[in-house]
């Protein structure tokens, strides 16, 4: 289930960063005004209006690859078992024993401090 994971979690971030490539290499609408006028820009290599569809395709099917993937990973992240209670609780329930309470570890706890609670007892004496 982690292999799967981790593979949606690639192919998500491998089409967001084609998603950003081909939209920054796209062209805006005002281009095609200036080849109108003889800016020289119609001729590529996709001919005058073939880049346009070529990297819209393409970008729209990145996309949707995105959205798939993004999808997949909500649907995964929320077949977790659910419990009563908030997080940070489960957090709390979840918390590692620290080794001084675990029977027969062999390691003693520290003694606390012995600190008066407030008041006069904070006060230092001579």
């Amino acid at each position: 289930m982690n292999v799967l994971l981790n593979l949606v979690l690639a192919v998500q971030i491998l089409s967001a960063l084609g998603m950003i490539g081909l939209i920054l290499i796209q062209h805006g609408k005002g281009a095609d005004m200036g080849a109108a006028f003889g800016s020289g820009s119609a001729g590529s290599l996709f001919g005058a209006s073939g880049s346009a569809n070529f990297l819209s395709r393409t970008t729209a099917v990145l996309a949707v690859v995105f959205f798939v993937a993004t999808l997949a990973l909500a649907y995964f992240g929320n077949r977790q078992p659910t419990s009563s209670g908030s997080v940070l609780e489960r957090a709390v329930q979840e918390a590692p024993t620290p080794a001084s309470q675990i029977p027969g570890s062999g390691v003693s706890a520290p003694a606390a401090p012995a600190v008066p609670a407030s008041g006069a007892g904070q006060i230092p004496t001579q």
